[in-house]
């Protein structure tokens, strides 16, 4: 099992969270399988920014960003050197330590 450290965030997980993944998922799928509700307008399909995360540790680990992913990325909110998107980055079986950022850009359905 591989660790996966929410750092708090104001309205997903006040508290923070840490999670028990098995790896190969995504940090998008820990999350809703664990009550974390990250937002994913396009339905994981690598089309938007909405589930955007940083992983402050363990970076290196996760499966590799594909151009579209960089490309998509280029859009987020807060955008940062360790920034992914939740849909795409596969846990392998490194401890991540993960915040969620303040702020997401949904062209959808915007609830702020």
């Amino acid at each position: 099992m591989t660790k996966i450290i929410f750092l708090p965030h104001e309205e997903l997980c006040p508290e923070g969270q840490v999670l028990d993944v098995e790896p190969g998922v995504t940090i998008l799928d820990a999350c809703l399988a664990n009550n974390i509700h990250l937002e994913h307008a396009c339905e994981k399909s690598c089309a938007c920014t909405t589930c955007h995360i940083i992983v402050r540790e363990g970076f290196d680990s996760l499966s590799e960003a594909t151009d579209d992913e960089e490309d998509m990325l280029d859009k987020a909110w807060g955008l940062e050197p360790d920034s992914r998107l939740g849909c795409q980055a596969v846990v392998a079986d490194k401890s991540l330590v993960v915040e969620i950022p303040k702020y997401t850009i949904n062209m959808v359905s915007e609830n702020h």
